[in-house]
Formats: C-alpha cells, sequence, structure tokens
C-alpha cells in the first residue's frame, strides 16, 4: 500500500502525541512517588525526633519497656500504610498505561481491518481463502490479548486483596504482641 506524505505525517503526529502521553503518565506517576516519599521521610524524621526525645526522658527499665511497645506499634502501622500506598500509586500508574495501550491496540485493530478491507476490494480473484486465514489470525490475536489483559486484571486484584490482608495481619499482630507484652 502506498501511502501519501499526508497520511505519513498524520501518523508521525499521531505516534508523537502518544509517546507524550506515555510520556506524561510516567512523569505524574513519577510525582506522586516522589511526593509520597517526601511525606514519608518528613514522618519519619519527626517520629524519630520524638522518640528520640522519649527515649531521653526514661528513668528505668519499666519505662523503657513501656516505651518500646508504644513506639514499635506506630512505626508498623505507618510503615505499612506506607507500602500500601507505594502500591496503590504503581498500580494507580499501571493501570493508566493499560489504558492507553488498550487504546492503542484498538486503533492499531481498526487500522488492520480497514487496511484489509482494502486489500480484499483490490485482492484478484481466488485469493478470499488467503484473506480469511489473515482475518482468522488477527481474530485469533485480538482473542489472546483480551484473555491476558483478564488475567493481568485478575492477577491485579488478587494482589490487591492480599497486600490488603498481610497489612491487616501485620497490625493485628502487633497490637495482639503489645496487650500480651503489657
Amino acid at each position: 500500500m502506498y501511502q501519501t506524505p499526508e497520511q505519513i505525517i498524520a501518523m508521525n503526529k499521531a505516534n508523537l502525541e502518544t509517546a507524550m502521553r506515555y510520556a506524561g503518565l510516567a512523569i505524574e506517576g513519577a510525582e506522586r512517588m516522589i511526593d509520597l516519599q517526601l511525606k514519608a521521610a518528613k514522618n519519619a524524621f519527626a517520629d524519630s525526633f520524638e522518640g528520640a526525645k522519649a527515649i531521653a526522658s526514661v528513668k528505668d527499665f519499666q519505662q523503657l519497656a513501656a516505651l518500646k511497645d508504644t513506639l514499635a506499634q506506630p512505626s508498623l502501622e505507618k510503615a505499612t500504610a506506607y507500602a500500601k500506598s507505594v502500591y496503590d500509586v504503581a498500580n494507580e500508574t499501571q493501570v493508566e498505561f493499560t489504558k492507553l495501550v488498550e487504546v492503542q491496540v484498538a486503533e492499531f485493530n481498526k487500522e488492520i481491518v480497514t487496511g484489509l478491507d482494502k486489500l480484499v476490494k483490490n485482492a484478484p480473484a481466488g485469493s478470499e481463502v488467503g484473506v480469511a486465514a489473515l482475518k482468522s489470525g488477527i481474530a485469533a490475536v485480538n482473542a489472546a490479548y483480551d484473555n491476558l489483559s483478564k488475567i493481568a486484571k485478575q492477577f491485579a486484584q488478587a494482589t490487591q486483596s492480599n497486600l490488603e490482608a498481610a497489612a491487616t495481619q501485620a497490625t493485628a499482630t502487633v497490637k495482639k504482641a503489645s496487650k500480651k507484652a503489657a
């Protein structure tokens, strides 16, 4: 198929816009991750300072033992919340990338179908079998892509559920340990 200069320019423009969208998504995800890390660092610094002040005011071993449990639980809860936040930011960015890829795949499929339709109109007699086989192959590839997309989404949902369950379990374990120590 021959492409006119206008078609090539339009295709290049569309590819550039797509590349810019990918770059924009990557930058947005990085900004959210950096913001999350800065907040976590500030909180960790403040908590460390408060913990150091509390340790400095300890007068005996009983106060130290009580303080240990008091400091451990919030730290674990904050670490768990931080890990979940990091996962959420990464997951949200990945979902946005997936949406963009799905749009690109749909557009590519549309172009293939349009190209095949043009090919069929100009195809010599007797080539229907080859065109049908090509269309069948494209349909099989699209079905496989759809299945892989569904599996990836299910995996992401399972990972999210497992992360939440692990965070809940870790927090509950620390609370039980703190109550037993008290």
